[in-house]
């Protein structure tokens, strides 16, 4: 375990902090309350508590960046096991991302696209070096 893996995964985290803080404004910039007018209330509730759950299992993802650095860095096998947890989980997220959503929105918001991409790619670099790095 390096210092630089320790450091790279409190930068993991600040992005993970990002992530969250641009869940703030993204319902309004995406219009999804205009969006979601016309479906039952109870899939609007669905969508809207899967939402904040997802921003809050984020949040601990930044929580466990900055208080077990060293642990998902390979101090412990716990910590090498979540770190490939977190790679994989975001690895799927880039699939999803670039495969998946409509390429209209996508195109709608390129710049916020690319900048999640990017990030997506550092998360999934760092949780992955840091999992598969021997103790």
């Amino acid at each position: 375990m390096t210092i630089h893996l320790q450091q790279a995964i409190w930068g993991a985290g600040a992005v993970h902090v990002g992530i969250v803080a641009a869940n703030i404004p993204l319902p309004g910039r995406l219009r999804v309350r205009e969006r979601l007018a016309g479906v039952p209330r109870f899939v609007r509730q669905i969508f809207y508590v899967h939402w904040i759950y997802i921003v809050l299992v984020v949040g601990m993802f930044a929580a466990l960046c900055f208080g077990f650095s060293a642990e998902l860095a390979g101090a412990s096998a716990l910590g090498r096991f979540l770190s490939g947890f977190m790679a994989a989980f975001w690895l799927l997220r880039s699939a999803l991302q670039i495969f998946y959503y409509d390429r209209s929105v996508r195109r709608e918001n390129w710049q916020l696209d690319m900048l999640y991409v990017g990030s997506l790619a550092v998360l999934v670099c760092v949780f992955g070096v840091a999992a598969l790095t021997p103790r």
